[in-house]
Formats: C-alpha cells, structure tokens, sequence
C-alpha cells in the first residue's frame, strides 16, 4: 500500500449508511439496559471515588495489556501506593493511563460536558508525558505486528490531521442528529483510530474517548464501564472489523459489522461490572458488619471507604482521609490487621496493608 493509498477519512455520520438494522436496534436495547443497570448499581456506592478508584485502575490495566503493557495485579496495587522505587514500567504506564482517564473525566465536568480536542491533547501528554499534540508531518503507517506488512495509512499531513479532528470534534459535542449515542460512540472510536492524531498511545486514548462519551452522553455518571478488557479478549476481531470498514468502504454492511461488535461490548462489559460492583457492595456491607460488631470504638464510614478505595492502603492514606495523626492512623490500621479486617505487609521500610477480600474480588473478576 503507498503512503497515497489510504483510506479516505468519511464525515459522520457514513453517507447511505443504515444504522437502525433489527440487528443493531436488538443490540442496542441490551446495552442500553445493561448501561441503565450499570448506572444505578454504581449509584448505590456511598463514596463514588472507590468505584472511579478502583475500577479506572482495572481499565487502565486492561486498556495498556491491549498494547502490551502487561502488569500484574500486585504490581498494579504496589504502585497506586506511590512508593517510587516499586513501580515498574508496565506498572508506570498503566498509572499514567488511570491519570489520563480521570483527568479527561474532571476536565470534561468543568467544561459543562464538552469533551474538545484540548482535553484529548492534555490526555496524551499526560499518558506520554510529553508536550506533543497532534501530529505535525508524514510517515505514521499501522503494520501487521506479526508480519510486518503495511495494514493502514492515517492522513499524514498535519493540515489533515487538524482539520479531520475539528470535524471530530463537532461530531462529539453536537448531538443535533437522531443518532442513538452508544452508536455515535462506536463511530466516534473508529474515525479517531482512523485519524491516528498523536504520534503513539492512539489506541489508549481512544478507549478512554468510549467511556467518556458514554459520560457526555448521560447514559454513566462516571467512567466506571472498562471496555478494554472485551477489546483485549477479542482483540482479532476488534483489528480486523476495524480494518474492513477501511478496505471494504463505503460497504455498509462493514459498518453494520463494526457497531454490532463495539454494542455487543458494551452490554457484555456493562454486564459484568454490574456483576463486580453488586459484589464490592455485599462485600462493603460485610466489612461493615465486622467493624462494628468486632471493633465498635474504631468504625467510621470514612475508614470504610479509605479500605476500598485503596486495595493496597498506607498510614500515610489514612492520615490524609481521616484527618488523623500518624500515630492514630498506624494505631487503626494495626487494629484491623489484628482483627484480620487487612493483612499488614512490610517491604524494606515501607509499610502497607491489603484488603485481601477486595484484591480477591478484583482478581476474580479479571478472568471469569
């Protein structure tokens, strides 16, 4: 394929394309449901920022094992203690890639829902940590990883680059057509990979684009649906039904294709952390239970939420969320080791303590 043989970037949404087939509108109504589920189960946790925590943490691990930054859970929790030495590369990026999530989300509320390529720039620079934007000139090709051949051509040009992601940016932020929004989002997905604005990291930052418009769209409260996880177990056929709107345009059934995957991922997502967020709180409840009943003078609610918004959590953590002193927060925590609430571990002078019941739950949740 020559660099001038690439495919040519359509406007949204795809002329002549129909998208309200009896197969997609089924597909719709499951997401639609499940995104609803999703919705109220999240809202039943009393402090959002341990489901934004903990499951922007999940995403983010998934997302960076889409582009082969495999970390493990332990790894992943030992880093979100910020003990600079224990953290890994892989771990590194997929902090980053949490950072970049939740930046695009607080950015996106201060702008009243506009979700603008200047939140997509300072995404990419925090999960690069660079200063770069868009790309300025040529050379940008996607290849077979296993071959090495030539699969797609982006625009090369930065002229290209700019003009196609102002359009992009309209089409994200004017809802003006009768577009159902969980299709715009897949539309939305496919023109940004195609795009292929920055100079690497497109892929992660297009996944975090999904959640954040399901967001914008007011179909989530919060960015707590990881998609990534479903790319990254059907990663052939992400790639490939990506690919074969490109080779195969303007066919719609390609399109068709495309959207009826990316539904099929939301409901199957949706699904499943409507699974694992019924579970963290029985689990809460739980713990609940036994704080009061085993360790009465020692039960808050904030003490609660420090345990499960950090799987791994520090003196220094609760210190900061209780407004305690040090010595009150090394004495509450110690309790709970003793009464087997946490499990204290020690790692050269580093102190830290895990909610062995929460990683349980995490980790199950990652391979059924």
């Amino acid at each position: 394929m020559s660099l001038q043989a690439h495919y040519q970037i359509p406007d949204l949404p795809p002329a002549g394309v129909d998208l309200q087939t009896p197969e997609l509108l089924r597909a719709l109504v499951a997401a639609h449901r499940h995104l609803a589920e999703l919705k109220g189960c999240a809202a039943s946790i009393p402090n959002q920022a341990i489901l934004i925590n903990t499951l922007a943490l999940q995403e983010a691990k998934a997302s960076s094992e889409v582009e082969s930054y495999v970390t493990t859970q332990d790894e992943l929790f030992q880093a979100d203690l910020h003990i600079a030495e224990w953290i890994s590369p892989s771990a590194k990026e997929v902090a980053r890639y949490r950072e970049a999530l939740m930046h695009g989300y607080e950015r996106m509320r201060q702008q009243q829902g506009i979700l603008g390529n200047g939140t997509l720039i300072s995404m990419f620079q925090l999960l690069k940590n660079s200063s770069e934007a868009f790309r300025t000139s040529g050379g940008t090709v996607l290849k077979n990883e296993r071959t090495g051949a030539t699969v797609f051509v982006p625009p090369q040009d930065g002229d290209s680059v700019q003009a196609h992601m102002q359009a992009l940016e309209r089409f994200i932020n004017d809802a003006g057509d009768d577009l159902d929004p969980i299709v715009r989002m897949a539309l939305i997905h496919h023109q940004f990979e195609s795009i292929h604005p920055f100079s690497d990291g497109n892929g992660r930052i297009g996944r975090i684009l999904c959640v954040l418009h399901l967001v914008q769209a007011g179909l989530l409260d919060s960015p707590v649906l990881y998609l990534s996880r479903y790319i990254n177990r059907n990663k052939g056929d992400y790639y490939r039904l990506l690919q074969a709107v490109r080779d195969e345009m303007p066919n719609g059934e390609a399109w068709q294709a495309w959207v009826s995957f990316m539904l099929q991922g939301v409901a199957e997502t949706a699904r499943r952390a409507v699974r694992l967020v019924g579970d963290m709180r029985s689990l809460m409840a739980e713990t609940k239970q036994r704080m009061r009943r085993e360790l009465p003078k020692l039960y808050s609610q904030d003490l609660l939420n420090n345990l499960f918004r950090h799987p791994y959590t520090r003196i220094e953590f609760v210190q900061r969320d209780l407004n305690v002193t040090r010595q009150t927060a090394a004495r509450y925590l110690r309790q709970l080791a003793d009464a087997g609430l946490v499990r204290e571990h020690s790692q050269g002078k580093h102190l830290y303590f895990i909610n062995v019941p929460l990683v349980d739950l995490l980790s199950q949740g990652e391979t059924d």
